[in-house]
Order: structure tokens, then C-alpha cells, then sequence
């Protein structure tokens, strides 16, 4: 069977500083029609969003899915909470881990396979703030190599 194509709408690089990625999951997330066609425009924004369990579900809250003009006023609420699709197994278990100190579910990426929308999360510990200094000037200190490197070459 071919493998079906990915194609990523948008990534949260912020999720990748402030926080330590545990575990990454793949959910489906549920949307309306005039969001699908937002999202396939690349008019969505996770930087602020988390995951949040609630009632047996699992809810992705303060994404941003900015309307789609064409729709007229048969339009969505931008901010609304959606509902991830996962199995219960995999709700019981991302909710037992957030008991644990300074644990979080962020979103990755938003992303299309096989026409479907798919949504990328990660249990995540918050990263002190020392930690973010230190990896700012990990990626510093390697981006001065690779340079002396290039130069080297020369």
C-alpha cells in the first residue's frame, strides 16, 4: 500500500523552546468545513494552544482558525475548543501523566494526511529557565562552528 502524503500546515517552534517533549502523539481533530478550508489556506495559529482532558475527551483550547472570507456568514468562532480524536486508551493514559509535576500537551504541528487533518501533540515538561539559556547558546555555539567551518573551506 503507498504511503500516504504528508503535508505540514504549520509547526509551534514555541512548544519546542519553553518545553522539554516527553512523547508525541498523532490525533485527529475534529472541524468544521469552513476550518478545513482555513487550515488549508494556512490560516491557523497553535502558538498559544494546549490540550486539556475534559468529560473523557480530550479538547485542543486557544488555537486560533481565522475565518474563511469566502464563507459569507456561515462562519465559525476562531478561538472555539475542538475535540481531538484519540482512543480511550490514549486519553486515559495522556491524562494520568498530567498529574505530574509541571506536565502539560501541547501541539506540534497541524498537518494534512490523506486529505485528512491531523494534529501532533506531545506530553511536555516546562523547561526552567536556565534550560532555555542553555540551549539558546548550544545553538549558538554550533552555528558559530558550522561558520568557521564554511569559512575554513574556503
Amino acid at each position: 500500500m503507498p504511503e500516504k502524503e504528508e503535508r505540514t500546515v504549520t509547526f509551534n517552534r514555541k512548544a519546542l523552546h519553553d518545553y522539554h517533549i516527553l512523547k508525541t502523539i498523532e490525533a485527529g481533530i475534529e472541524l468544521k468545513g469552513t476550518e478545513v478550508k482555513s487550515i488549508r489556506d494556512g490560516r491557523v495559529n497553535i502558538r498559544d494552544a494546549y490540550v486539556r482532558p475534559e468529560g473523557g475527551e480530550m479538547w485542543l483550547v486557544g488555537a486560533h482558525i481565522a475565518h474563511y472570507p469566502p464563507a459569507g456568514r456561515f462562519q465559525h468562532d476562531p478561538y472555539r475548543k475542538r475535540r481531538l480524536l484519540l482512543h480511550r486508551r490514549q486519553i486515559r493514559e495522556l491524562a494520568q501523566a498530567l498529574r505530574g509535576q509541571g506536565m502539560t500537551i501541547v501541539p506540534l504541528r497541524i498537518y494534512f494526511r490523506g486529505g485528512k487533518a491531523k494534529v501532533e501533540i506531545a506530553l511536555a515538561q516546562g523547561k526552567r529557565q536556565y534550560d532555555k539559556r542553555a540551549a539558546l547558546a548550544r545553538r549558538e555555539a554550533e552555528r558559530r562552528m558550522r561558520e568557521a567551518l564554511r569559512r575554513f573551506a574556503r
